[in-house]
């Protein structure tokens, strides 16, 4: 018996939407991360990308657990001697909700060609309107993700 590999033709994609309203923001990425690789479904072969797409909406609603906000840094570098930005996560929430998921998110998927292909599937919104209705997406809810708000 030989392994299965599926053809490009065999693998369809669907469209999910995710509301991100009181998520979590690493649990909310370890889904959406592998909903994008094809994780969930059981054709899924590490070397091909067999995911879904995924809109993001509602992303400034986002949730960090404890002091994340104040003591986590988001880093960039220009290249150049002396170049290093830090930022605090919780004004990078504030300012590019968006772009803070978008990161996050690609952290959690493979660093060559084939995670850069993954990552053109995921769209993120700041609020809740998209522009993807034609594509007729399917609501996932991700549930164990909320916050608890005691």
């Amino acid at each position: 018996m030989s392994t299965y590999t599926p053809k490009a033709d065999e693998i369809e994609r669907e469209w999910h939407v995710v509301d991100a309203d009181g998520l979590v923001l690493g649990r909310l990425a370890t889904e959406v991360a592998s909903i994008l690789r094809g994780k969930h479904k059981p054709i899924f072969t590490p070397h091909l990308d067999t995911g879904d797409h995924v809109v993001v909406i509602n992303a400034d609603k986002v949730v960090l657990t404890g002091e994340k906000t104040e003591n986590k840094k988001v880093y960039n570098h220009s290249g150049f001697p002396g170049g290093l930005r830090t930022r605090k996560y919780g004004d990078l929430l504030l300012d590019k909700p968006e772009e803070a998921v978008r990161q996050t998110i690609q952290g959690m998927l493979p660093k060559n060609r084939l995670g850069r292909q993954m990552i053109k599937k995921l769209k993120v919104y700041r609020g809740p309107k998209h522009p993807h209705e034609a594509q007729q997406p399917q609501e996932l809810v991700i549930e164990h993700a909320r916050a608890k708000t005691s």
